[in-house]
């Protein structure tokens, strides 16, 4: 089943982090999409809930150096 999880995100600054971080998460296998905004400091991210766990996608932005809190979904 796919969801959508958003994650509140500390530290993009710019177009880049978002790009990096929208290329980072679509690599995952399980993720459908996936939309970062530097300007709201949101990550929203469509996923399949029987291939991944939200610790999984927090630990992806961690390994790009961001802090990161599950806002919902």
């Amino acid at each position: 089943m796919v969801e959508l999880i958003v994650f509140k995100v500390i530290g993009m600054k710019c177009g880049g982090c978002e790009k990096a971080v929208e290329e980072k998460l679509a690599q995952i296998e399980g993720v459908v999409t996936v939309n970062a905004s530097h300007q709201t400091d949101e990550v929203k991210i469509h996923f399949d809930t029987e291939k991944l766990k939200p610790a999984q996608l927090q630990k992806c932005l961690a390994e790009l150096d961001y802090q990161s809190t599950i806002l919902g979904g």
